[in-house]
C-alpha cells in the first residue's frame, strides 16, 4: 500500500490487538497487513453470501 492511501485511527481490546500482532509475527508480516488480510476476507465472505442469496 502506498503511502498516500487513506488512515484511520482505531481502538482495539487489548486481546484483538495482541492476536494481530501474534498473526503477524507467526506470518513474517506487519500488524497493518493483518488487518487488511482480515477485512478483505470478510468482504470476500460477504460478496460471496451475496451472491449465493441472489
Amino acid at each position: 500500500m502506498a503511502r498516500n492511501d487513506p488512515q484511520i485511527p482505531i481502538r482495539l481490546p487489548r486481546d484483538a490487538k495482541d492476536w494481530i500482532k501474534a498473526e503477524a509475527t507467526r506470518n513474517g508480516s506487519s500488524q497493518n497487513s493483518e488487518v487488511i488480510r482480515a477485512v478483505r476476507e470478510r468482504m470476500a465472505r460477504e460478496a460471496s453470501n451475496r451472491e449465493a442469496s441472489a
